[in-house]
């Protein structure tokens, strides 16, 4: 046997890509393999905005492959089966996988290796495909990980990354091995207008237009909501499109402090995996429990639902929340800001709100989805987790003229200036001409409730 696998998962890319460069070490034959794992579909995970970029992934991934002599072989099912399956058919003795941090791909990966070695085969599983720096490569010394941010970045940032990998220039996949058609956005309902497009040729262009002429200005501008001035390299971090490695590197190439700010991101990213990798039920379960009794998504309904429809009655958290259903994305001082009027001023379950986020966002993962919702709950590794952001203070900060609420919340589009971030205070006629909510709860009634829950009143 002189074959290998690779399992493509989370990293759907030829450039920097450890597990495809060590399968074909010593000029080995390899099968690129992609499966549509049933069980990610049956927990919810296949969003509509996450399938269509997808589907571009994949297709983008086997042009790649086939500009190299290969090919892209996608199956579906049991992602065990088909991974033993298809190393059967293509008489393979190893497959290469990148690590993940979900209980679930942990899991995942202990049965795939017992199956292969019950096989004889041999799985390789390889750090920093996925990160920046290896869950558990840097732990403070009396704990497994690290529980707040701070200390653990000053730790990461002194690791001394792996150099990037360059594409292999060939790739021979052995005969006889049959592949599923690639998936299409075509036929598929539910996605969202303005989601953008997905693949490999799209995340390195938006690179290198972001490098060229975003980065520098990044440490300045990226809580500017009308200005979009971050990077939405966050669907291909998702997808794996981009390396972290890579992008890591060509910031601090970069230089500056926009580069430093937006390489702080990417740690932040690392923060969370390592969190999520040593607890995995945080996913689900309070991280630090703060004992709330929040409200559900049933007694909290009316307000729910006007949440997620972008009409509480709050210009920014409705705009940011439009944005979302428009683009499948947003704005990440929008997403702080509606997690935290979700959470503490209508007291509602984090999970309520997670859950509506992974139904939505392009760049949805286990991790940063459920830790940054946990961190604006106040229970996740939040130092202070009662702090509270007031909607109108934020906007007025962050969209001093109103120009990101006007985009998307067209109602107040005549509203001119920081006045259309207090729309109630027009009143009479003139509130009523916009047809836009009056607030589904006064802020101070908001706040005094958050207070009273976490006893702080």
């Amino acid at each position: 046997m002189n074959v290998s696998v690779v399992l493509f998962t989370a990293d759907l890319r030829v450039h920097d890509h450890p597990p495809l460069r060590a399968a074909l070490d010593g000029s080995r034959r390899v099968v690129p393999l992609f499966v549509r794992d049933r069980a990610v579909d049956a927990a919810g995970f296949a969003a509509p905005n996450r399938l269509a970029f997808l589907a571009d992934c994949l297709h983008d991934l086997d042009a790649e492959l086939r500009r190299r002599g290969g090919r892209l072989v996608l199956r579906s099912g049991d992602l065990v089966t088909e991974v033993c399956r298809v190393a059967a058919e293509a008489d393979a003795d190893e497959v290469h996988l990148a690590a993940d941090v979900s209980r679930h791909a942990q899991r995942r990966e202990e049965r795939l290796r017992r199956a292969l070695e019950a096989d004889g085969r041999r799985l390789h599983v390889h750090e920093t495909v996925t990160t920046a720096v290896a869950p558990g490569a840097v732990t403070p010394s009396a704990s497994d990980h690290f529980a707040v941010f701070t200390p653990y970045f000053r730790q990461w940032a002194q690791q001394q990354l792996r150099d990037p990998l360059g594409a292999p220039r060939t790739v021979r996949v052995p005969d006889g091995v049959g592949s599923e058609e690639l998936p299409s956005r075509a036929g598929l309902t539910g996605v969202a207008e303005g989601l953008a497009r997905g693949g490999e040729a799209e995340g390195r262009k938006r690179l290198g237009a972001w490098l060229r002429s975003g980065i520098a200005a990044y440490e300045d501008r990226h809580d500017d909501l009308a200005g979009d001035a971050t990077s939405r390299l966050s669907p291909h971090l998702h997808f794996g499109t981009l390396s972290p490695v890579e992008l890591v590197h060509r910031a601090r190439e970069a230089g500056g402090p926009g580069a430093e700010a937006f390489v702080r991101q990417l740690a932040w990213r690392d923060f969370h995996r390592q969190v999520l990798s040593a607890r995995p039920a945080a996913a689900a379960d309070d991280y630090r429990t703060q004992h709330d009794r929040w409200r559900s998504e049933r007694s909290a309904h009316e307000d729910v639902e006007a949440w997620k429809e972008g009409r509480t009655g709050y210009p920014v958290v409705d705009a940011a929340m439009r944005q979302l259903l428009h683009e499948g994305w947003m704005h990440n001082r929008g997403r702080l800001l509606t997690a935290g009027f979700l959470t503490k001023t209508l007291y509602v379950d984090w999970r309520v709100g997670a859950r509506y986020f992974l139904a939505h966002l392009v760049d949805g993962d286990v991790a940063n989805n459920q830790l940054n919702w946990q961190w604006m709950a106040g229970t996740g590794t939040d130092t202070r987790p009662n702090r509270v952001l007031n909607p109108v203070a934020q906007a007025k900060r962050h969209d001093p003229d109103g120009a990101y609420v006007r985009r998307w919340v067209p109602e107040l589009a005549a509203v001119e200036g920081p006045a259309v971030h207090e729309p109630w205070k027009l009143r009479g006629p003139d509130l009523e001409a916009l047809g836009y909510p009056e607030p589904v709860v006064d802020l101070s009634e908001g706040l005094t409730r958050f207070k009273r829950a976490r006893g702080r009143d």
